[in-house]
Formats: structure tokens, sequence, C-alpha cells
């Protein structure tokens, strides 16, 4: 799924329009070079042709001869005279190449550069989700979008059981791969047009915009049985989960505060269970 915000085509690897005029006019002056070649090779061949043919026929006289001399002298001139200009165009269009070359150089940065940037602002480092930030935009569109088109709009929210303790446990990176590896299976158990964020620390969330009556219950049966490896042992990730529908008129933190509460409230019966239940409001 490509957000909205997403870097531009231009930043993603099109040349700019100075960049491919750049280019049409290398390829247009190579053009006239080649042509120009083309031109004045027949012309020398049709140059010597005429002055040289007649003596074959006849045998020509001193004058005859000096003429012709002249004759190959001017045009060993001409053909100088246009190595001079050849190599006067081959020297601009290496410099209109280069110029190209380095624009195209720069383009490559910037790309890297948005690629980078866009990273930073809408994804999460540890798991690749989107990131809270990006979450609550994309919350204030959908519900602009869902009030205009009248369509259903739902929000879960997770909360892994027992995080600390697995950190306190087996480490810091035990937890890295159980959040990662939540992740993974929350961004499989959703749709494109859906968004799986990481909201912070061990919470996660999810926009379901057009939700269906079962689309909730088919997530949640998704995201049952996580695991993640982590040396000689399987650590399993079991989750709380509480969910809202979005209601008329309802600002964003209100949604969100509705679907906190069933997630909490849901905690709370799940303490010491396997399997989470799921309490909406």
């Amino acid at each position: 799924m490509i957000p909205e915000n997403a870097p531009s085509s231009e930043a993603r690897g099109v040349p700019p329009p100075a960049l491919q005029e750049s280019m049409r006019h290398m390829e247009r002056r190579e053009w006239w070079l080649w042509s120009y070649a083309m031109l004045v090779t027949i012309l020398l061949t049709l140059a010597i042709g005429t002055f040289a043919f007649p003596a074959l026929l006849s045998d020509a006289g001193e004058g005859y001869s000096f003429a012709i001399i002249h004759a190959v002298r001017g045009l060993v001139g001409l053909v100088l005279i246009f190595n001079v200009y050849v190599v006067y165009q081959q020297v601009q269009i290496n410099r209109i190449r280069r110029q190209v070359t380095a624009q195209a150089f720069s383009v490559g940065k910037v790309e890297t550069l948005a690629e980078e940037v866009y990273k930073v602002a809408v994804l999460d480092s540890l798991t690749g989700l989107h990131n809270r930030r990006y979450a609550r935009h994309r919350l204030q569109d959908e519900i602009a979008r869902s009030e205009r088109n009248q369509h259903p709009l739902t929000v879960i929210v997770f909360d892994l059981d027992n995080f600390k303790k697995v950190n306190d446990t087996h480490g810091h990176e035990a937890g890295d791969r159980l959040l990662r590896a939540f992740a993974d299976r929350l961004r499989r158990a959703t749709r494109g047009s859906d968004v799986a964020a990481r909201y912070g620390g061990d919470e996660f969330l999810i926009l379901l915009a057009e939700c269906k009556p079962g689309d909730v219950q088919y997530v949640l049966k998704r995201l049952d049985g996580v695991q993640a490896e982590f040396g000689e042992d399987m650590l399993s990730v079991s989750f709380s989960a509480g969910w809202a529908d979005y209601t008329q008129g309802e600002s964003p933190d209100e949604l969100l505060a509705r679907a906190d509460k069933a997630l909490y409230v849901n905690k709370r019966k799940a303490k010491g269970q396997e399997k989470p239940s799921v309490v909406s409001a």
C-alpha cells in the first residue's frame, strides 16, 4: 500500500523537464552531426569524381592537371574545416552529456533523500508499519471520507500481553522480535485499503475503512497464534484488542478513546487467559 503522501513520481526517478530537454538537445546535435558527415562525404565523392572522371577518358593537359590540384587542395581544406566543426560539436555533445549525467545523479540523490524522509515521516523504523503520526493523519482523512460518503469506519487497537515480562526475562532483542512478528502478521491480516500502524511501544492500531460486519473477527482470527523464534526458544505473542465504530460528528480523539476503553476492559477480562476476548465500544 502506497500512502497518499508518498514521494512524487519526479522524486522516484522520473527525469524532470529540464533533464528531458537536455537529453533531446543532445540527441538533436548528434543527429545533425551525422547528417553533416554523410552530406560532406557525398559531396566530396561527387566533386572528386567530377574532376577525375574526364581525365580518365582523355589525356589531360598541364592546365587541367593544375586545376585538379587546386580543386583537391580546396577539398582538403573543406575536409579540415569540417573536421574542426566535428571536433567542436563533439566537445559540445560531451559537455551536454556531462550535464545530463550530473543532473541524473542529482535526481538519484533527491530520490534517495525523499525515500529516507518518507520512511522517517510515516514509517516505524522497527516494524516497518506506519507510525503514530501517519495513523492519526489518515484517521482524520478517513473520518472526513466516512462523513462525506456515509461509509462505515472501524478502529481496532491492540496491546501485547505481558510484553514487559518478555523484555525483563529475555531482553529487548526478544521483545523487538515479538513486535516485528506481530507487525508482520498484522500487515498480512489487513487489506490494501486498511491502515496498520504501530501506535507506540507494544500498542498497535488498524483503521478499517468501509468495514463489513465480519471484518473485525476475520482480522482477529488471523492474528491468533503469532510466534517469534529467539535462539532455542519459541516466544508466543498474546494480545488484547478492542474496537469502536465511528459515529457521525465524532472527533478522532473521541473515537480512539472509545476504542482504548474497550481495549482495557478486554485486557482486564483476558488477564491470565491464553486467547483474547474482545469487547467493542
